[in-house]
């Protein structure tokens, strides 16, 4: 498998300065377009490695189906569908105007950044400093890595950048879709798209999430199969934005992208998949890593379909 992983990456090295890094955060920008690397780990537990599968990065929106989850475990899935819908908006991550009509929570869903700051405020805690280690504790958990922790550069650049997110937030709070203060649920969202992963944090997640609850630490169940299914299959269709359908046909398994240049990908019952490469398309997911998931998804008879 190592093998394969080497000959792929090498194949698709030239697509990473194909990409743009994310400059709209200052702090992404400083990224070095070089940087390749993926993990896969089977769900015998034999794993596989290339390129710069340490090098650590941000995790921006894959943290999404991890917020999701914990919304999940907290509240179920009724009260997580009453607030979040799960239809693809077929519209940019960041987008405001996702419908023509009255703001309603089926008119977005938690891969979206609107969706994912809905979320936050159903995250149970005292405060959003209980709420954020929560988060951070689950992270930890799926990843089996207790020293992931927050980039702090990351996180004030964020925080100074986003105003956009700020104008989403102001929008769901106008529409009586968040309750809790703007700043403190923003600060939970900008802290939890700063917490530093590496492609094999990424890979032992998207192994929880294939082996239905289940990590990969003595494979221990921590959720439920019914929250796996619900997670995965919203990854599956608003996963990798609104390049979610094109990511469907040529890859064909449920993703998540993040601007940071990450890739979590999750073949059910099979493995899961970490990748980095921060050169991104216009779309915001990472070209290399896309190219890298094609090739090894027809080498591996990966697709669902």
């Amino acid at each position: 498998m190592e093998e394969l992983l080497e000959q792929l990456l090498e194949e698709c090295r030239s697509y990473t300065q194909n990409g743009h890094l994310a400059s709209y955060i200052p702090e992404l920008a400083k990224a070095d377009p070089n940087d390749f690397g993926v993990y896969i780990l089977n769900s015998d537990g034999k794993h596989a490695c290339a390129g710069d599968f340490g090098k650590c990065f941000t995790i921006q929106s894959i943290i999404k189906p991890i917020l999701l989850l914990l919304a999940l475990m907290d509240n179920g899935v009724d009260a997580v569908r009453s607030r979040v819908g799960v239809e693809a908006t077929g519209k940019p991550f960041d987008a405001i105007n996702v419908t023509d009509q009255s703001l309603l929570s089926d008119h977005i869903n938690p891969m979206v950044n609107m969706g994912a700051i809905a979320l936050c405020n159903l995250v149970k805690g005292n405060d959003y400093n209980e709420k954020f280690n929560r988060l951070l504790s689950l992270t930890r958990t799926l990843a089996c890595n207790p020293k992931i922790d927050i980039n702090e550069s990351v996180y004030h650049s964020e925080k100074q950048t986003g105003n956009k997110n700020r104008a989403l937030a102001y929008m769901l709070k106008s529409y009586g879709m968040i309750t809790d203060e703007v700043e403190d649920v923003l600060d939970l969202y900008f802290k939890a798209c700063s917490i530093s992963v590496n492609s094999k944090d990424l890979a032992y997640i998207g192994f929880a999430l294939s082996n239905r609850g289940k990590i990969a630490d003595g494979y221990k169940r921590i959720f439920s199969y019914d929250y796996a299914h619900y997670v995965n299959a919203i990854l599956m269709t608003c996963g990798m934005y609104d390049g979610s359908g094109d990511f469907a046909i040529n890859v064909g398994v449920p993703a998540k992208s993040g601007v940071g240049g990450g890739i979590m990908a999750i073949v059910p019952t099979r493995m899961g998949i970490g990748i980095y490469s921060p050169g991104l398309d216009d779309k915001g997911n990472s070209v290399a890593g896309i190219k890298l998931l094609e090739r090894l998804s027809n080498a591996l008879f990966l697709s669902i379909f």
